[in-house]
């Protein structure tokens, strides 16, 4: 591919995200048909499908054969997951959960603050996906960590929280995977949204912190086998 065949497809790419936005789609949401994307911008229909392959590769979009293109979870992402990281072992489990007990439980405090309704319910729809069983390289639609995140008014957090989970996805599933008390999770994130919804940013920051110690105390006693290092 020449320097220039590339810049063209770049461009491209980003004036698809443009149109995402101007047409405020979202994760989900069906983009229009690359041949119909070829006629609004004039192009051929293979220079949009390379467009797309390139924001299919951050996740902006997901091209799903015989469905059609739809807007994936990538949009607003900064960080990107490495896919050839090592793999993953109890320290760098343990790892992930202290990092996460740094930053949640002021989150936690500052959504309590900010109460805004429509964050609201997206934060108790999403504390459904605590009973979901862990699936590996599967990600619920909704995370109530992350929209705890979202819940705090500051976009900066959200996307702090949304892409440490992505980067370290391997990671949070297998913290899933270890803390499967699924009934002990789904009321311990009701007792946040409680908290939150209550105004009450004390409560909301220590039960987050209590959460999240739990997990960490549970990973720690867990047998990670050969992983243990």
């Amino acid at each position: 591919m020449t320097q220039g065949r590339a810049s063209f497809s770049e461009q491209l790419a980003d004036d698809i995200v443009e149109l995402i936005r101007s047409e405020s789609l979202g994760p989900g949401d069906v983009l229009e048909s690359s041949r119909d994307l070829a006629k609004r911008f004039a192009v051929t229909t293979p220079t949009v499908r390379e467009a797309l392959r390139r924001l299919e590769a951050t996740g902006v979009v997901e091209l799903r054969h015989g469905s059609g293109t739809y807007i994936g979870p990538g949009l607003e992402r900064s960080v990107l997951a490495n896919p050839h990281r090592p793999h993953i072992t109890r320290a760098s489990v343990i790892e992930l959960v202290q990092a996460r007990l740094v930053i949640e439980p002021g989150i936690a405090a500052l959504a309590a603050s900010a109460r805004d309704a429509a964050a609201l319910q997206r934060l108790e729809a999403a504390t459904a996906t605590a009973l979901q069983p862990p699936v590996h390289g599967f990600r619920p639609a909704l995370n109530f960590h992350v929209e705890l995140a979202a819940a705090s008014g500051n976009g900066l957090l959200r996307e702090t929280v949304e892409a440490l989970l992505h980067v370290r996805a391997p990671e949070q599933t297998e913290i899933r995977f270890r803390y499967d008390d699924r009934q002990r999770d789904h009321t311990e994130h009701l007792e946040i949204l409680g908290a939150v919804r209550d105004g009450d940013g004390a409560a909301a920051e220590r039960l987050t912190r209590e959460h999240l110690t739990t997990i960490r105390e549970s990973l720690e006693a867990a047998d990670f086998g050969r992983d243990a290092s």
